[in-house]
């Protein structure tokens, strides 16, 4: 926001230098950018961030002056003189789309004789860098640097049916802007249009088809309280962004539509003579959402700056900032925030105003400020666990794009059937969808470091995925994906010790990949992973199609598991376990078994049959026969035991009760025979 400080003396006095009153204001939270002199005024650049709208005009920016320099702000009553014909009958106003217009007011003034602006208003704009017009336009553009609420201006006689229809923009209907070019248009922007067509698009830009131009002699004013989310989409989907819409886009105080649609009509026929009708054709679709009521300890101030204020001051400060007063006693005080302070809702909002009003700098750098030690959300410390377990299994950390290009986000989707969410605006490269997986990100990000020749690709990933449920929102999932140059048993080991660090009692159980998953992994490598009977995830090894798919030269295995299930069954609490100070009896077991026979399947009933003697189960390996001496369709599966009591040695009959415990178990439950 550019700021003529000429312009600014019309409402407080400045006794202070350009300087001083620059740094004072950027001390307050206005940053000072640069300062440059024009003719004999100064143009002070100011930053204003994103929740203070209200300082988008010399009007907002006054009034901070005023508070902090405790002067009288004087803001204009603008009384136009009005003639005895009313404003409704030389023209209708409609709302059609109350979602993206609040509330349209319109003036209409006749026999202006448009022209060139007086020389305090042209100079006032060149300051800031504004083109100047005519009269008309230039009063407009003058009135929106004054108060932020943005104007425009149509020639009433191009206006077909006398009439102001405010709705949504078909699809791919053509508008022609003042800046010549045409528009498509679609669903969901706002145009101002008459019984034809549309004329303006509404908080963006006016049309070529009624400027006003030098043959104009009625005029009708607009102002208006559009939505700000429609008029960020539209500005960003047209590529078409201007004062008017970056005022919208933050929002504009409700109360000042109709201060500026008067001050407006007032300067036109001071600068461009005619005659305004009486009222105005003001209509209000919805109303302007309520602001709350805060309420503010005064004990509160001392607690979070360290130093005590007077309530007196406290209460200057907030009534010249606009607040109104509601009710107060000794200990605290219920304010209501002015109409173009919407970003003050929560009593540390009112603290935070008051400090930067009393000055920061007011603050003694070694006052006592009680400190409250911050605590860690078990999502924080679940996801703390995982991720030192898995720096500690050799894997490296990726960061990659949540929005993703229509190849990668159709590569793979193994959580939902549903349209991926698209955005109007790619972010980077085609990328417009957001992802429903990380497996995709993480295998390009192994082929980048393929294509660099990293002999050590281990890759781990935690980020949400957005999956589409029809209307409304996506659900958002955050997940932790993995990808691995090792086989799957290894991979399956590194999740397990996921789960044992999270100190998770539930099994951790591995059934049949689903055949949404298939189109990328070997179902014969691969597993859907459960946890306490709720679906945890996936692992498996990527088939050759999907390596090729992806331009991968090694075999990968990936992973996806939900963080919020591991959360959920996670055991944050350190678990005390004494150790036992007797030995230990080591077997290695070599069963055949049929090929169907999964090693978790055998290792459920081995811990189940084995006892309190059992300690561990580790699995060897797989065996396969090429000559097929066990049979057709066979396999062993070699495994060691751990035997060991807590209470005393185990002797050796004690040790091969458990172990032929174990065998005849397996036996009976998966017809398998110890290889001797």
């Amino acid at each position: 926001m550019i700021v003529s400080w000429n312009w600014l003396k019309d409402y407080v006095p400045l006794t202070m230098t350009p300087a001083e009153w620059a740094h004072r204001l950027t001390m307050a939270g206005l940053n000072h950018e640069s300062t440059s002199s024009v003719g004999d005024d100064w143009a002070i650049d100011l930053e204003v961030t994103s929740n203070r709208p209200d300082c988008l005009g010399h009007l907002g920016v006054a009034r901070e002056t005023s508070v902090l320099w405790n002067v009288k702000l004087t803001i204009p009553r603008p009384r136009p003189t009005v003639a005895a014909a009313t404003a409704a009958s030389a023209c209708q106003v409609r709302i059609d789309c109350r979602d993206l217009c609040r509330r349209y007011s319109a003036r209409i003034l006749r026999g202006v004789k448009v022209g060139r602006s007086p020389a305090w208003l042209e100079n006032r704009l060149r300051a800031l860098g504004i083109a100047v017009i005519n009269n008309v336009v230039d009063v407009t553009n003058y009135v929106m640097l004054e108060c932020g609420q943005p104007l425009h201006a149509f020639d009433l006689d191009r206006l077909h049916g006398q009439q102001i229809i405010v709705r949504e923009a078909r699809p791919e209907e053509e508008f022609l802007a003042i800046d010549h070019r045409t528009y498509k248009l679609q669903a969901g922007m706002c145009v101002i249009a008459d019984a034809d067509r549309p004329l303006a698009l509404g908080g963006v830009m006016g049309g070529a088809d009624s400027e006003v131009s030098a043959g104009t002699t009625n005029v009708l004013i607009e102002a208006a309280d559009f939505a700000p989310l429609s008029i960020r989409t539209t500005a960003r989907a047209l590529r078409l962004h201007s004062p008017s819409s970056y005022r919208f886009e933050r929002g504009v105080d409700p109360e000042m539509t109709d201060w500026a649609s008067r001050r407006a009509c007032e300067l036109i026929l001071q600068t461009a003579g005619g005659e305004l009708l009486r009222g105005a054709i003001d209509v209000q679709a919805t109303t302007a959402p309520t602001l709350p009521l805060v309420k503010f300890r005064f004990a509160q101030l001392e607690r979070v700056l360290g130093i005590p204020l007077p309530v007196d001051e406290v209460t200057r400060i907030l009534e010249a900032l606009g607040c109104e007063l509601q009710q107060k006693n000794l200990d605290e005080a219920t304010w209501k925030p002015p109409t173009w302070r919407r970003d003050l809702t929560r009593e540390i909002d009112f603290i935070e105003e008051v400090a930067r009003i009393h000055g920061y700098d007011q603050i003694p750098e070694d006052v006592g400020v009680p400190m409250a030690a911050s605590h860690r959300t078990d999502d924080d410390r679940v996801l703390s666990r995982v991720r030192q377990t898995l720096v500690a299994c050799g894997f490296y950390e990726a960061m990659t794009p949540s929005v993703v290009d229509a190849p990668t986000s159709s590569a793979f989707s193994p959580w939902t059937d549903a349209a991926p969410i698209t955005s109007s605006t790619p972010m980077l490269r085609g990328a417009d969808q957001l992802r429903r997986s990380l497996i995709p990100s993480l295998l390009a990000a192994r082929r980048t470091n393929e294509s660099l020749a990293n002999p050590h690709i281990e890759l781990f990933e935690t980020a949400n995925v957005y999956l589409g449920q029809g209307q409304g929102l996506p659900h958002e999932e955050k997940m932790l994906a993995l990808t691995s140059s090792e086989e799957f048993a290894s991979l399956k080991g590194v999740i397990e010790a996921i789960v044992q660090a999270c100190g998770i009692r539930a099994k951790l159980e591995a059934t049949s990949l689903p055949a949404a998953s298939r189109d990328l992994l070997d179902a014969r490598a691969s597993c859907e992973l459960s946890l306490a009977g709720a679906r945890l995830g996936f692992l498996g090894q990527v088939h050759a199609a999907g390596l090729k798919a992806f331009g991968l030269r090694r075999p990968t295995t990936v992973a996806e598991v939900k963080l919020s299930l591991l959360g959920a069954q996670a055991n944050l609490v350190p678990q005390y376990v004494e150790l036992s100070s007797y030995p230990a009896i080591t077997y290695d077991l070599n069963l055949i078994v049929a090929e169907e026979v999964r090693w978790a399947d055998l290792a459920d009933t081995v811990r189940r049959s084995g006892g309190g003697n059992l300690e561990e189960v580790q699995y060897r390996e797989t065996y396969r026969d090429p000559q097929q001496k066990d049979g057709v369709d066979k396999k062993r599966l070699i495994f060691s035991l751990l035997l060991r009591s807590a209470t005393d040695t185990l002797t050796g009959e004690q040790a091969e009760a458990v172990r032929d415990r174990i065998v005849a178990a397996c036996a009976a439950a998966h017809q398998a025979q110890l290889l001797g």
